[in-house]
């Protein structure tokens, strides 16, 4: 029992809110036992605009490990915290994923299409399970999903409470309240340190029972005269059962929209959670033959994104669905930070068709945050009392306001300990230090493939959006000299009227830079590279403007 500690990794999700992955690292002097894995998501880039569809955590500081990692846990289904598995599990080494119902179902399908046949176990509550060295110990909460869970990791160096995504919802609109008996004891047993959620840090009080926004549907949907639309994360299944069994009470034909949100409430529903009765499920095509008043739709796209049902329905792209005088439409959802002109886009060309569109900036109690306020941090605190505590799920800000809690209620600044994605801690018996600083970069997920979208590839993208592109075309004969006057060609870069000039005064200045040197050009790629680089210094001299400058040759 000597000598053993254990190194918490974040590979994902201390100040980048998404893209969770954390590392339990058992250690017996300086010999790595055992590997405990929990969560596994993507992130939202600021560079989706330029093609990134998402990010996943960079798990190269495990490739030389995959044999000491003993299974992946997985605490709820969102996808920032399942949606990497399809991506990284064979590079993981096929790891046993071990989760809740609901998350196990969510994670089977999403890995379909990707030929992978994972060995996936369902827990039971009140149980303890083994992996190596580690044990674990599931503890149902709340959050915005069914069959959320904590997790009570111990090990021989001391136990750790892993607290994600919670708040502490006493009325859920589904399943049970947070297991506070296990919390309790797990905190009365003795807790080296707590890992908790700390988003919410900066609201006051206690966030919101979900049940809240369940009346809120009933009151609209009662004073509406058309079709009654709701737009939410597809994976929200508490609020998408609310919003259903608002339509059952006022005999609405219930109609998913997107294809997430087909998949998301069909599991749901074969699994009993997701209760809707035959006669009231209705199809897309139906929303062309029903009466306004009998149909309910429950549409993906709550974030704006483009090509989504909704913005489909606000574009007139849905031949099914037209939004006319008396629809209403309700976002019960929050935009994520840098989504917000794309969410009002779509209020607004919604409204300009006749709907009444209902939204958080107007109307309150249309969403409940699925995270925990000051009060419900301040509450695991008290109800775990650890040593340390390390906020995770928020960006620095809320790591700060979480750390200035903790001070409130006794702790030493010392003893909260705030990580950057990367840095790692080291724990022994009732003790904890800094450890060494894990590499990490951005693995980005577009159309194409996974990682191909470097650094290089992003830079370009950023340049092409917003300076253009110019080609240079260098004419050579099969000896490799230069034949005829350079053809310069561009797109989005200047007027047409206004290039022709400038392009002349390009071409002369390549003439310029390769006959005195050569007839005969060697080293075509050195060529290309100067070439372009001069053209850039060129460009931005006469336009103030720097574009993407590609130069190619042509034979003869």
């Amino acid at each position: 029992m000597e000598n053993f500690k254990v190194r918490f990794v974040p590979l994902g999700g201390v100040v980048g809110v998404t893209k969770n992955m954390y590392v339990y690292e058992l250690y017996q002097g300086d010999v790595l036992q055992d590997i405990l894995l929990v969560d596994c998501g993507i992130g939202f880039p600021q560079e989706k605009e330029l093609g990134v569809d998402f990010v996943i955590p960079d798990i190269s500081y495990l490739v030389d490990k995959v044999d000491k990692i003993r299974g992946l846990l997985l605490t709820h289904g969102h996808e920032d915290h399942i949606g990497a598995v399809p991506y990284l599990y064979d590079k993981l080494g096929k790891p046993q994923i071990f989760t809740s119902k609901l998350t196990a179902m969510f994670v089977a399908n999403k890995v379909k299409e990707f030929a992978i046949s994972p060995d996936i176990t369902v827990v039971q509550y009140g149980k303890d399970y083994s992996f190596g060295g580690f044990q674990a110990r599931f503890i149902p909460v709340t959050h915005s999903i069914p069959d959320t869970m904590h997790i009570l990791i111990k090990t021989p160096a001391g136990s750790f409470y892993h607290g994600p995504d919670y708040k502490l919802d006493l009325t859920p609109p589904y399943g049970s309240p947070p297991d506070f008996y296990e919390i309790v004891k797990a905190g009365k047993d003795g807790l080296l340190c707590v890992m908790s959620d700390a988003l919410g840090a900066e609201r006051d009080g206690l966030t919101l029972s979900e049940s809240i926004v369940g009346q809120t549907f009933e009151d609209e949907m009662r004073k509406t005269k058309g079709k009654f639309i709701m737009t939410t994360f597809s994976s929200n299944i508490s609020r998408i059962r609310q919003c259903c069994e608002a339509a059952i009470k006022f005999n609405r034909s219930i109609i998913f929209l997107g294809r997430s949100m087909r998949e998301n409430t069909r599991l749901s529903s074969e699994i009993g959670y997701l209760p809707i009765p035959e006669s009231l499920m209705g199809k897309e095509e139906d929303a062309a033959r029903l009466p306004p008043n009998k149909i309910c739709l429950i549409v993906a796209g709550s974030q704006g994104q483009y090509d989504s049902a909704l913005y489909k329905i606000a574009r007139k792209q849905n031949k099914n669905i037209r939004i006319k005088s008396g629809d209403k439409v309700i976002f019960s959802s929050d935009p994520i930070p840098g989504n917000e002109n794309e969410v009002y886009a779509l209020i607004e060309e919604l409204s300009l068709q006749g709907a009444e569109v209902i939204y958080s900036d107007i109307q309150e109690q249309l969403h409940a945050s699925g995270h925990g306020s000051r009060e419900d941090l301040k509450f695991l605190m008290r109800f775990t009392h650890p040593k340390y505590l390390l906020p995770i799920g928020g960006n620095i800000r809320h790591q700060r306001e979480y750390q200035k809690l903790a001070v409130d209620l006794g702790y030493s600044k010392e003893n909260v300990l705030l990580l950057n994605e990367g840095e790692t801690m080291w724990f022994m018996k009732n003790d904890a230090e800094a450890g060494e600083t894990v590499e990490t970069k951005n693995i980005y997920v577009d159309a194409y493939g996974v990682g191909d979208v470097g650094n290089v590839v992003l830079r370009d993208r950023k340049t092409l959006s917003s300076e253009g592109m110019v080609v240079a075309l260098i004419i050579v004969d099969g000896r490799g000299a230069m034949v005829a006057r350079p053809r310069i060609l561009s797109r989005g870069f200047v007027f047409e009227k206004n290039e022709d000039a400038l392009y002349e005064d390009a071409a002369k200045l390549i003439e310029k830079t390769i006959r005195p040197n050569t007839e005969r050009i060697l080293d075509m790629t050195a060529l290309k590279r100067e070439t372009a680089k001069i053209l850039e210094n060129f460009f931005y001299e006469a336009r103030g403007r720097r574009p993407l400058v590609v130069v190619d040759t042509i034979e003869v």
